[in-house]
């Protein structure tokens, strides 16, 4: 008894240790778990911790900032200590925590939900926990949403740390035995020209929606047919053997002249299903990333990160397979520089400015509003349009913070305006996250409030429309902003083929019709009557619709003529700094 016991514990005290252990790989999982997190229950903040005797160690986190502190300081303690989840809805109001240096301080925690992260034997290694800087309740089926996101990240670490060289699932070889094999040929100075291809089978979202809907018995299942069905479908030779390397991952060591790449394997994995259990069986999308090495000149960590990175190109971009190429590792460092340089110009306010491109009645010819356009003087390269850092700032939290910059920016400037006597609305881009932000819309009155502003002279552009549709806490936000007087526009209305569905769903004032449907009405007749029909419609709809991209005359005096309202585009005025738009706006409004 007391040998298992010794054994136990022993096992407890490696995994603790191995958790505690610097990880990139693990660490880059974990984050997509946290972000997992926010957009399954629509909390801002979320993290995962590892505690030990004497300390806690955020190991993943969104939109949190502690990194570590004294285990008795922290939260999570009260969640390892009692074995069960912690719930405070406001800290403000809990006598044990109202005092608390996290809450009267950074990270001004408000709201906290933790549940514990506990192996197979029933031994708590950390915590699973989401906070905000507001009060909110938080109910059963939130919290057991996030016990199962918890025991999925389990299932992970679990697999990530297992002794030995064997994924416990599968039962397959692991990520520890394909770098054991890797610097093992090294180390016999092995030159022959090889490749290593990993294959993503099951993506995190859907492991965890079946999770949510299945339990997590059925995903093990899952993940073992699809190690059986892996060899049939690949028919490996003598030497390439098949690696399960995390939750849905698979890799596949081989020499140059086997006949198995990324293409090939692409291909041979098109359809595949594997079994859930009870003969329930679904339809996997695959994708295959590739790299070539020796493994003599190579590191192992380096070849598996090479692969990974072909195979997060082949996910974004919905290719079936990508074979690593140096040019993009190097456009991905100069990415990753340039974030790190745009987060220290939000926050430092340095080479950021906003551009204002006018919109203009035209019946009238009077400038109605303001369209609010982020631009960004580089200290190296130069001035950088949107398009060169706006979709990169979308895949991580800066978009978040630069949103913030808009506002407040924005704001300053309809304070300026206002004690000019101009009383212009202007129209700012917001996310999605955003949105989705259960006090987002409260946030923006208050500033507005604080300026003693007219919440309408704030106008929200929507711009990925599909998306919000989609997403029921965000939609819900438009809502809110709705109800609170903010201006709603619906932007690139006509690009598509669906997005009339839109109107009915999403609360409106103005329709943007976008360029590509304005440029072509001039050109042929066709573009023209359909032009001219979706604006009766939406006339008929009593919705203000906006011309994008009217550059010249012809095509504003057309507009006009179909009953469109107002337009904006280079033949009224191009987008204006801050100097240019008081000029702008003074000849335009007092001659």
């Amino acid at each position: 008894m007391n040998k298992n016991l010794n054994a136990i514990n022993e096992r407890h005290k490696r995994a603790l240790e191995a958790l505690l252990a610097p990880d990139e790989e693990r660490d880059n999982v974990l984050r997509k778990f946290v972000h997992l997190v926010n957009q399954a229950l629509g909390i801002p903040g979320s993290f995962i911790s590892v505690l030990d005797e004497e300390f806690q160690y955020i190991r993943a986190s969104h939109n949190f900032s502690l990194k570590h502190s004294k285990r008795e300081e922290s939260l999570c303690q009260h969640v390892v200590d009692d074995d069960s989840a912690l719930i405070i809805s406001d800290t403000w109001l809990d006598a044990r925590f109202v005092t608390h240096r996290f809450v009267t301080g950074e990270p001004y925690i408000r709201f906290y939900a933790g549940v514990p992260l506990k192996d197979r034997e029933g031994h708590v290694l950390g915590t699973f926990c989401v906070t905000d800087g507001e009060p909110h309740p938080f109910s059963d089926t939130q919290l057991a949403t996030l016990k199962q996101l918890a025991e999925l990240v389990m299932s992970f670490l679990e697999a990530w740390h297992a002794t030995g060289f064997n994924d416990p699932v599968t039962r397959l070889p692991n990520r520890s035995r394909l770098i054991s094999d890797m610097q093992s040929l090294a180390a016999e100075g092995d030159k022959f020209k090889r490749r290593l291809i990993i294959i993503d089978c099951l993506k995190m979202a859907h492991a965890y929606d079946l999770a949510k809907t299945v339990g997590m018995k059925p995903v093990e299942e899952l993940l073992r047919d699809i190690a059986v069905k892996l060899p049939r479908r690949l028919r490996p030779q003598n030497g390439e053997m098949i690696y399960a390397i995390s939750t849905g991952r698979f890799a596949i060591l081989v020499r140059d002249e086997s006949r198995l790449d990324a293409s090939w394997i692409a291909g041979r994995m098109d359809g595949i299903c594997a079994e859930l259990g009870n003969g329930i069986s679904i339809t996997l999308t695959s994708h295959a990333g590739q790299t070539d090495f020796t493994a003599i000149s190579s590191k192992a960590y380096d070849v598996v990160r090479r692969a990974s990175a072909a195979l997060e190109e082949a996910i974004d971009k919905n290719l079936p397979s990508v074979i690593y190429k140096e040019s993009e590792e190097i456009k991905r460092s100069n990415d990753f520089t340039l974030m790190n340089e745009l987060s220290d110009a939000i926050r430092f306010d340095k080479g950021l400015y906003l551009v204002y491109q006018p919109k203009t009645c035209l019946k009238s010819g009077q400038p109605v509003g303001l369209e609010a356009l982020i631009r960004w003087t580089h200290p190296v390269r130069g001035e950088l349009s949107p398009a060169a850092f706006v979709p990169m700032a979308e895949q991580t939290d800066l978009l978040h913070e630069m949103t913030e910059w808009v506002i407040d920016t924005t704001i300053a400037c309809l304070k300026r305006l206002n004690r000019q006597n101009i009383q212009l609305p202007v129209t700012i881009n917001v996310s999605l996250n955003d949105f989705a932000k259960s006090n987002f819309a409260d946030l923006l009155e208050s500033k507005m409030l604080e300026a003693r502003l007219p919440n309408n002279l704030l106008g929200i552009e929507c711009l990925e429309t599909e998306r919000i549709i989609e997403n029921a806490q965000a939609l819900s936000g438009l809502h809110r902003l709705y109800e609170k007087g903010f201006n709603i526009s619906l932007d690139d209305f006509g690009a598509g083929y669906s997005n009339i569905s839109y109107l009915r769903r999403m609360p409106l004032d103005v329709i943007k019709l976008d360029r590509s449907l304005i440029s072509g009405v001039l050109k042929d007749a066709s573009s023209l009557v359909i032009a001219r029909s979706i604006i009766k419609m939406l006339k008929e709809l009593d919705y203000t619709v906006l011309a994008e991209g009217v550059e010249d005359a012809e095509v504003a005096t057309l507009m006009s003529d179909f009953g469109c309202d107002q337009a904006q585009g280079y033949f009224f005025a191009k987008p204006l700094s801050d100097p240019e738009l008081d000029i702008w706006l003074h000849r335009r409004l007092w001659n």
